[in-house]
């Protein structure tokens, strides 16, 4: 548990610090908007999340980076755990904002921090709330701001795939923007699978080839999740079901 203090500890002060850069970033977000903006911004997020990362003793691999295209685009994704969020920040290599959970917006700093990337934060208890921030996101898009969502809706906190809800999935297709799937393993063996308590890991990051507007909008938005599914699917490990390994011992045993 000392380790794990040490780490929120270390979080916690490099996010204070970063109150002086926050200033510099206020100004430059009244400012037109260039993509030169919107990197000296994402900066310190990025930093400050790789640091901490590094921290941890965690190797983040990447690959795929160069699949992404220009211009901005909806990373769809599987959310294995808390640290997916700061995988992504540190390691993406792109300037992206959230579809965060509405109790992220209670944190000091971190909260001002999110505005300025463009996160949207939603409150899946209020569908009414709900809907208002999916058509921020939306209008994010549009304005040239990248997202990234996690259909699953909730951590699985293991390396199993849940069902992906189809519903998030308006922000690209209203947007009329590419979705970039991505595979994240190993980010719950951090904290989830040990009890709450921090240790290093291998995290694996896969950026799939993207899917644009023509390819996609003749699918039902089902059909279109279903999809997206499979392909983030397809980048984890594949999992040795027990009950079938019986079944095939026990038929090649008669």
């Amino acid at each position: 548990m000392l380790f794990t203090f040490k780490i929120y500890t270390y979080a916690v002060l490099l996010v204070i610090g970063s109150i002086f850069k926050l200033q510099r970033a206020k100004k430059l977000y009244l400012q037109p908007t260039s993509n030169e903006i919107r990197k000296e911004i994402f900066e310190t997020p990025k930093n400050v999340s790789a640091k901490v990362m590094k921290a941890t003793g965690t190797n983040v691999q990447v690959t795929g980076r160069e699949k992404i295209p220009e211009g901005a685009v909806l990373y769809v994704a599987n959310h294995q755990g808390l640290f997916d969020i700061l995988s992504f920040l540190g390691h993406l290599g792109k300037p992206i904002g959230f579809i965060a959970k509405k109790e992220i917006n209670k944190l000091p700093i971190i909260r001002t921090w999110m505005g300025l990337l463009n996160c949207v934060f939603i409150d899946r208890t209020d569908r009414r709330q709900s809907m208002k921030a999916i058509n921020q996101g939306i209008e994010n898009l549009k304005n040239g701001y990248s997202l990234v969502i996690f259909p699953e809706g909730t951590r699985s906190k293991g390396a199993a795939l849940s069902e992906f809800k189809p519903g998030s999935l308006r922000l690209a297709t209203k947007a009329n923007v590419p979705i970039v799937p991505v595979t994240i393993n190993g980010t719950y063996k951090m904290l989830e699978e040990n009890g709450g308590r921090v240790k290093g890991a291998t995290v694996e990051m896969t950026i799939h080839e993207p899917i644009f507007p023509e390819s996609y909008q003749t699918l039902k938005s089902a059909e279109l999740a279903n999809k997206l599914q499979d392909i983030v699917q397809s980048g984890l490990p594949q999992t040795i079901n027990q009950e079938e390994i019986k079944e095939d011992y026990a038929i090649t045993t008669r």
